[in-house]
């Protein structure tokens, strides 16, 4: 593979006019038609063979508008109520023009007599009860927005509008645009210091800003060929920046060392890509079979998530090893220009900071490995007592029209009603009327009236923690039926996962034990229920799978069963670090508020998970950089202990700078109202400061310190059997140097010289 990415970064240096063109062309192209087509993205909750997703298909087949679920448009008036004259005829013009609105298969008006659950006691606040002809997911924020706009003449009355439930969610998304800014303004600062010249410092942004424009082009393209998670592009975001400025900065370092060694520009360039830049193409193969590998999970909404998080890095290494060579030849020699410091030579770097600490670690190896599970392993106790929930539209901000509408129901009607569970039905045998019903009955009050339904609603509104259930509805054949579950507390408190859980244990089947029916609990609530016990069920197998596949990387990388084995060990340990704050952060509600919640809130069920291939994957770029630098000078007739302090000295400034700016990338997304999105940047920033300091630089080397030549232990048999790959190509470059010194010896010797 070296050799093969020294002639493409050749090729790049060559025609660095061409390339720069193709990306130019290849980004604006992707981002036009990304932006006609728009954005259309979905939280995808269908988990086959769950009790949720039998709900789902059971409703379906009988009633497939409801199956689609409902938003509340919600209506408050700040004074009077919503029967007064100067309220009623413009609630009445609000229901008829949401209902004219295209997808919108019915809506029942509050001030209706079907609708009279939906109007509060006080008579103050209502809400328009708006039932989707198609899947919430696949409306674009556009139609969401046009089907909320036909209540406008409720706002021009003076009434509060707000929409809750999928509707209001759809159109409720807080910009990122800031969190980016922040990241980029803290990686110029970071890279700016670390290369010494602002013209170096301009490369992996501009690489990266073209990764993550092309990356967010593809995935919005995506939405409409695939369902797409609504935290998809925030995450291909945080992730594409990330990496895409940190495989950056790897090359350009290695780029500065040549051009300070004396090699010509276009062989430095060379050089760099094939050495530092296979570095990169392995360590992005990790992240991304890792992103790849949730797909085990055999979950819709995070094998889509992973895929998409998965293009950004494939995006962003290829960014790396094409556009950034062709970057560098056109800026030449003027990367050494504006200059605001001088990097120490390597002379320096072998007296300074770093060298110390390598000898220090390297002298006292036992108490630099104690001193970091110190730190280590209290952060993983609130672990322990992790739990996986749900999406928590409590925790929006109230800047948000869903979170608005979510206080306003919960104040007037409850908050279980902004989570109703959806029982659905199916009946063997048609449902019959009761003995007991009068014949002037009518067929539906007949129907109603069945035993088995009877029997079953009235078991599950005695239940305790249900505030109330609707009527029953039943299909014209009666062999389907349905009603709703109001919980007592919201959709994302325990109580309400408990409530669920006891309801499908013991309640249902209590009253289904004797008859032919079978009832099955679904509704968004229940759904987001079932995908974090799925979740729970997976995680194990997911870790092992990506464990073992990076497990097989290393090996085929390092030529070695120990450095593999203590990978695994290591990422393990910092990931549940992480974990163990993100518990104490979200779950504990500890500094909360400084990062902008007021409380405590559920971690959401697939940040976890999808937590663990991102960090996995990333803490395998560390590993391979560090440990790379340490064979490099075994290979070099060092000894064990030398190694392992020259390659710490190589590579700890680069790896911290690469993981200040991961940190700043992560962490500024704190800034996003979504609290998913908080999540997601607290796990990862705290992993990535752990990984790159505690573990990476005092963790591993004091472990490769004590373990000594095993470190590099590999079976025979297993030597015979394992390929030969080297990451950075120095066997590559030996040989072709041995070959050129060969060449300029049988040179002739010039007429006229002796």
């Amino acid at each position: 593979m070296t050799g093969a990415l020294y002639g493409l970064a050749h090729f790049c240096a060559r025609r660095r006019f061409v390339v720069l063109g193709v990306w130019l062309v290849a980004a604006a192209a992707l981002v036009v038609v990304s932006h006609g087509l728009g954005d259309n993205t979905n939280d995808n909750l269908s988990l086959p063979g769950t009790n949720s997703q039998h709900a789902t298909d059971t409703l379906h087949r009988s009633f497939p508008d409801q199956a689609n679920g409902t938003s509340p448009i919600v209506l408050h008036a700040r004074s009077g109520q919503l029967t007064d004259s100067k309220y009623s005829s413009a609630v009445n013009q609000a229901a008829a023009g949401v209902a004219k609105e295209p997808n919108v298969a019915a809506v029942v008006n509050p001030l209706s007599a079907q609708g009279a659950s939906a109007l509060s006691k006080d008579k103050s606040t209502g809400y328009l009860s708006v039932t989707l002809s198609v899947s919430p997911g696949s409306l674009s924020v556009g139609q969401a927005q046009r089907i909320i706009d036909g209540a406008n003449p409720a706002k021009a009355a003076g009434l509060q509008v707000e929409t809750g439930g999928q509707l209001g969610q759809k159109v409720s998304k807080l910009p990122t645009e800031s969190s980016e800014l922040i990241g980029i303004i803290a990686a110029i600062v970071i890279l700016t210091l670390t290369f010494g010249t602002v013209t170096a410092m301009v490369l992996p942004i501009l690489t990266a800003i073209f990764g993550l424009l092309t990356t967010l082009a593809i995935i919005r393209i995506l939405g409409h060929v695939t369902t797409v998670p609504t935290v998809a592009p925030t995450v291909a975001t945080m992730i594409g920046l990330g990496v895409g400025i940190d495989y950056a900065l790897f090359i350009v370092t290695r780029h500065l060392r040549g051009l300070r060694d004396g090699l010509p520009l276009p062989e430095s360039i060379a050089r760099a890509t094939a050495t530092s830049g296979g570095a990169v193409f392995f360590a992005g193969c990790t992240v991304t079979i890792a992103l790849v590998s949730l797909a085990v999970a055999q979950i819709p909404l995070v094998t889509t998530l992973g895929l998409m998080a998965g293009i950004a890095v494939v995006v962003a290494v290829i960014a790396a090893l094409t556009l950034l060579p062709a970057l560098l030849a056109i800026l030449g020699p003027r990367i050494n220009s504006l200059r605001v410091r001088t990097p120490p030579t390597d002379e320096q770097a072998r007296q300074g900071l770093w060298a110390k600490w390598a000898a220090d670690i390297a002298r006292f190896p036992v108490v630099a490995g104690l001193a970091a599970l110190v730190i280590l392993i209290p952060l993983m106790i609130p672990l322990l007592s992790l739990n996986l929930g749900q999406q928590d539209t409590a925790a929006l901000s109230t800047s948000t029209t869903a979170r608005r509408a979510y206080d306003l129901i919960s104040k007037n009607f409850g908050p279980g009603v902004n989570g109703p569970l959806l029982i659905a039905v199916s009946l063997k045998s048609p449902a019959k009327a009761s003995s007991q019903s009068s014949s002037s009955s009518s067929q539906s009050d007949q129907r109603a009236t069945d035993p088995r339904l009877a029997t079953l609603q009235k078991d599950v509104s005695s239940t305790s923690g249900v505030a109330a259930v609707t009527p029953m509805q039943i299909n014209q054949a009666g062999t389907t039926a349905y009603f709703n579950a109001i919980s007592k507390n919201g959709p994302a408190e325990d109580a309400t996962t408990n409530l669920v859980r006891h309801l499908r244990s013991s309640v249902i089947p209590s009253a289904e034990k004797g008859t032919d029916m079978t009832a099955y609990i679904g509704g968004s609530t229940a759904a987001y229920d079932d995908l974090a016990s799925s979740i729970s069920s997976k995680l194990p197998l997911q870790i092992l799978v990506v464990i073992a596949l990076s497990f097989a990387l290393l090996i085929l990388a390092f030529r070695t069963l120990v450095v593999p084995a203590q990978a695994a060990v290591m990422n393990l340990l910092s990931i549940a670090a992480s974990y163990g704050v993100l518990t104490a952060v979200f779950q504990y509600g500890w500094l909360s508020g400084v990062i902008g919640l007021h409380g405590s809130v559920p971690i959401v069920s697939y940040v976890p998970l999808f937590m663990f291939a991102i960090l996995f994957g990333l803490s395998m770029d560390y590993e391979v950089f560090l440990v790379s630098q340490i064979e490099e000078h075994v290979h070099a007739g060092e000894d064990n202990r030398s190694s392992v302090i020259s390659g710490l000295v190589t590579s700890a400034r680069v790896i911290t700078a690469a993981a200040l700016i991961m940190v700043f990338v992560f962490g500024s997304f704190l800034l996003n109202g979504d609290p998913t999105i908080k999540e997601f940047g607290v796990g990862l920033a705290v992993a990535v400061i752990l990984d790159a300091t505690v573990v990476r630089c005092l963790l591993v080397p004091a472990l490769m310190v004590l373990m000594g030549k095993v470190n590099w232990y590999l079976p025979r048999w297993l030597d015979r059997t394992v390929p030969h790959v080297s990451i950075e190509g120095a066997e590559f470059f030996a040989e072709r140097d041995r070959l050129s010194e060969r060449e300029r010896e049988r040179e002739p010797v010039p007429a006229g010289r002796t």
